[in-house]
């Protein structure tokens, strides 16, 4: 028998590294991994069995999580939609984005940010947007003029899933869009479209490497679960009742667009995450609730954990750990580094306020690579901000949108110990002025840093 070549030995090693993502992209662009980005909209904080939950039916995420790893302090970029959005998109503070509020009208992403579909479309990937956009109307912060080659989906926050109209303020309008061309599909299952979408788009571009933002318009009010799923859920009070359905009919779709993955024989090749975008709703239009955040605090709107603490996870099925946890401080500006490292794709020549994650993917023992955190939005009329450092947490004219708070109240300042209070609910503000007084520098200090 030949006695193999020392070489091969080397490459048979490297091949099965956890970590040799980016040392297989730079041989040939088809072996580069495929990234599907799954987003859900308004998910609670524990809303996932893998999270906890014990009356939610979520088999698919939570098999997700098995076979990969999972966030336990994951933070969104914003408690709402857009600049949360803008976050994930470009790898920087919704501060840095110059988007603080939702899009609507001529406000939204300025298309001079650079976005992970353009970096990943430099790169030779096929991109795609399916679902929810939410970042702006105008020409120049369209999905095809932000970097992906296709785009189907809806532009405003919100549709009736069957009718696909946004319900807000008079008059109602239709919109379900395709390269920015109107498309119509009435009675059509919005989250079916958006799985005959996807699969469309891995079949044709199975044979070269794919980006897919699948943005999901669940579990966002309207709530429009199935009927089976209304009724396997009819035991549970109103409105969690709703919710759940509306998760479950969620699930079940991600379980088939990871079946397909696995159909065409890409899983191996095709790093999967997910995401909410923020936390659930208590808003009128959800029924004054129905999510959870468990033991935290607040939900969206509000900058308490339970406004941006966010169920998140990450696989890729040969390369990462598997049914782990992850306890580090991460943010939704992350995943573009992170993203792009497992990827061998080049970081644009911007700023970033994300950072890598791949030494905490590969140890759980590394380092948050953050030692600080912030947030800011604005509603047009008042800026509410937050800045973490370690364990401590400042919120300023923040508000607490907690399930049952009516209205939300607002805080001037909360200072909290989120070691020894998760829950925020000792304000600390007036025991400690001289930690105040450094998160507030560390706020105008960030604003001031472009």
């Amino acid at each position: 028998m030949e006695t193999p070549n020392p070489c091969c030995w080397l490459i048979l090693l490297l091949q099965m590294s956890p970590f040799n993502g980016h040392l297989q992209a730079t041989e040939s662009s088809t072996l580069k991994p495929n990234v599907i980005f799954i987003m859900a909209d308004d998910e609670g904080t524990v809303d996932l069995g893998c999270y906890g939950s014990k009356d939610l039916h979520t088999p698919h995420l939570d098999a997700l999580a098995a076979r990969g790893v999972r966030f336990t302090q994951f933070y969104a970029g914003a408690p709402i939609c857009s600049p949360s959005r803008a976050c994930f998109l470009t790898g920087r503070y919704p501060v840095h984005t110059g988007l603080t509020t939702n899009a609507g009208g001529k406000n939204g992403l300025p298309g001079s940010e650079v976005t992970i579909a353009e970096v990943f479309e430099a790169a030779g990937y096929a991109t795609a947007h399916l679902g929810k956009w939410h970042l702006g109307l105008l020409k120049e912060m369209s999905p095809n003029a932000q970097g992906f080659d296709y785009s189907f989906g809806f532009m405003e926050g919100c549709i009736d899933s069957y009718s696909h109209f946004y319900y807000w303020s008079g008059p109602n309008r239709h919109d379900l869009w395709r390269n920015g061309v109107e498309v119509f599909e009435p009675g059509q299952y919005f989250p079916d479209l958006m799985l005959r979408e996807a699969t469309a788009f891995m079949e044709k571009e199975r044979a070269k490497p794919f980006f897919i933002y699948y943005a999901l318009n669940t579990p966002h009010y309207p709530y429009m679960g199935e009927v089976k799923w209304l009724e396997y859920f009819k035991g549970l009070p109103y409105p969690r009742n709703l919710y759940a359905a509306y998760l479950a009919s969620q699930d079940e779709r991600i379980g088939k667009l990871l079946a397909k993955v696995d159909a065409l024989g890409l899983r191996e090749r095709t790093i999967v995450v997910f995401q909410s975008d923020n936390g659930h709703s208590t808003e009128e239009r959800a029924h004054f609730g129905g999510g959870s955040a468990g033991e935290y605090r607040g939900a969206k709107f509000s900058f308490f954990e339970g406004g941006i603490r966010v169920p998140a996870i990450v696989s890729w099925l040969g390369k990462l750990q598997q049914n782990e946890t992850r306890g580090q401080m991460a943010h939704g500006a992350d995943w573009l580094p992170t993203l792009a490292e497992l990827c061998g794709v080049k970081l644009p020549d911007v700023k970033l306020d994300g950072r890598s994650l791949v030494p905490v993917l590969k140890s759980s023992a590394a380092p948050s690579p953050h030692d600080v955190l912030h947030w800011q939005t604005s509603d047009g009329h008042t800026t509410t901000w937050a800045v973490r450092e370690s364990d401590w947490k400042l919120i300023s004219n923040g508000r607490d949108t907690s399930p049952g708070v009516l209205p939300p109240v607002r805080i001037p300042r909360f200072l909290a110990n989120l070691k020894d209070d998760p829950g925020e609910r000792t304000n600390l503000e007036n025991q400690h002025p001289e930690i105040v007084q450094h998160l507030t520098r560390l706020h105008d200090q960030i604003l001031s840093s472009q």
